[in-house]
């Protein structure tokens, strides 16, 4: 082998060994974020203790209309936004669902019908909470979902307090979720998503010490009901 031809080899083990290198490190990477991910979802739900002043449920999965009433029901929050509901619904079809919001769907609970996402659902209840002069505030939601839902929530609504409160459906239960298919295309999707949010919100967010800017924010606005 001459010496033009040893360089070449040389270049190109060199150029291997980097590439190989880079693609571990990247490895390393992605499975550092997901358990990460993984350690943010609650394996188990856990009852509601203290009280708030008020509380959201975040349509779109099994149970967290019936548990974010039962939280209100039950005295931990004064009031109930329900954001993100299908515009066909009425407050009438929300109690025929949750017999448990009789007696509260006038006086306590708001619907908000304007969120089609997560990012619309911290925007609806971002308006709800200023309107309602509301400091603390229990998230309800999947366990999956939780992790977006308080990185949007945290974003909107710096300075208030938000107590998570994650529901934890068949789909949502981690061991073993990697044995149900179904189960494990949700978790990997809301992980994928869950980066994407967090990529948005910390290129949006103002440098430290820097104060948000009030223009562009949504004016509080009174809430449907209650």
């Amino acid at each position: 082998m001459d010496s033009g031809t040893g360089r070449r080899v040389s270049r190109i083990l060199t150029v291997a060994t980097l590439g190989l290198s880079l693609c571990l490190a990247g490895g390393l990477a992605l499975a550092w974020s997901f358990g990460s991910f993984l350690d943010r979802i609650a394996a188990v739900e856990t009852p509601v203790t203290g009280h708030t002043e008020g509380a959201v449920a975040l349509t779109g999965g099994a149970d967290r209309i019936a548990d974010a009433v039962e939280i209100l029901a039950q005295g931990h929050a004064d009031k109930l936004l329900i954001t993100g509901v299908n515009p066909a619904t009425t407050p009438g079809e929300i109690v025929r669902r949750t017999p448990a919001a009789r007696g509260l769907i006038d006086c306590c609970i708001a619907l908000g019908y304007d969120a089609a996402n997560t990012v619309g659902n911290a925007a609806e209840t971002e308006r709800w909470v200023r309107a309602n002069h509301i400091r603390s505030l229990i998230v309800v939601t999947s366990n999956y979902h939780m992790p977006r839902a308080l990185a949007e929530m945290s974003s909107a609504l710096p300075g208030i307090e938000l107590v998570p409160h994650p529901v934890v459906s068949e789909h949502g239960r981690l061991h073993p979720w990697w044995t149900d298919a179904a189960s494990t295309r949700l978790i990997l999707w809301e992980w994928i998503k869950f980066n994407a949010a967090t990529l948005r919100i910390g290129i949006a967010s103002p440098p430290a010490g820097e104060p948000l800017a009030e223009a562009g924010r949504a004016a509080p606005r009174p809430d449907r009901a209650g």
